[in-house]
């Protein structure tokens, strides 16, 4: 389970740069107007980063205290994830789009949250798991 929730959280880690490759060729931050907190967008991938380190620390050394700490760093990110996908919908289309994040493809942005869901699932278990043992 421990390299599910890995593979999980890299196929997240690369379908999240896909958006904001996107994001940054459509504008970005020099955008007037946008829905997205430049703290949130900055700190969503770097949270998504230092917690897949922290889950790799994990997976070498099996100690727990690794496990949780990745467990919270994804939480910061899932809850930033969650602020993101809001404000997108909210801003899909008509008289409330604004900004660079109206580029991004519905397909990209389900499979992204999909996969970081699960990898949400995965490292929790997995963190429970290791408690346990």
């Amino acid at each position: 389970m421990e390299f599910a929730a890995l593979g999980a959280w890299v196929v997240a880690a690369v379908g999240g740069g896909h958006l904001l490759i996107i994001w940054m060729a459509n504008g970005g931050p020099s955008a007037k107007v946008t829905r997205f907190p430049a703290l949130v967008v900055v700190g969503h991938p770097l949270a998504g980063v230092a917690g897949l380190a922290v889950w790799i620390g994990y997976l070498v050394t099996a100690r727990a205290e690794f496990a949780w700490l990745a467990f919270a760093a994804l939480l910061v990110v899932t809850l930033q994830g969650f602020m993101l996908l809001t404000r997108w919908l909210v801003g899909r289309g008509g008289r409330h789009a604004r900004g660079a994040e109206q580029a991004f493809p519905a397909a990209a942005v389900a499979v992204h949250g999909t996969v970081a869901v699960t990898t949400f699932v995965l490292v929790f278990l997995s963190a429970i798991e290791v408690t346990r043992a």
